[in-house]
């Protein structure tokens, strides 16, 4: 039985508060946004501050979205194979660089796990750091089933 109402479709709406929870609970999301008059989607290692997204990136199209503080889209998700069940949150909002000197001081201690993707990159190798601040946050959680 669903804890919060339930949508269209039967997935339960999961209220604000617990999509920030739940985005904090996994250290990989996907980050999306035009480039070049194209969508694209790359995973980052992501850690919740606040109500903001933060992730760190090197020179590219990440960053240039960034600099432009363009629209982005970030998503998140977990599924349990055993139980049947899992969640997907979604933010959308803009991008911007954390230049603010107490700020980066501030997030260096937050614990961004960049250690979990070696092969995609490591914090030494993404020196600056980026912010999501949300316009909307929107997430559903499919129900235990078994």
């Amino acid at each position: 039985m669903p804890r919060h109402p339930t949508d269209h479709a039967g997935l339960e709406i999961v209220p604000f508060a617990e999509c920030l929870r739940l985005l904090a609970s996994v250290p990989v999301g996907r980050v999306g946004f035009l480039a070049d008059g194209e969508m694209v989607i790359l995973p980052v290692n992501h850690a919740v501050d606040g109500q903001d997204l933060i992730f760190r990136t090197a020179r590219g199209t990440k960053l240039s979205a960034a600099e432009g503080q363009s629209l982005v889209a970030f998503e998140a998700d977990d599924y349990d194979q055993e139980t049947l069940s899992g969640w997907s949150v979604l933010v959308n909002g803009r991008a911007e660089v954390v230049d603010d000197a107490a700020d980066l001081r501030r997030l260096s201690h937050l614990g961004l796990r960049a250690w979990v993707l070696h092969a995609w990159a490591t914090a030494e190798e993404r020196p600056v750091w980026i912010r999501i601040r949300p316009a909307s946050v929107s997430g559903r959680r499919v129900p235990w089933i078994r």
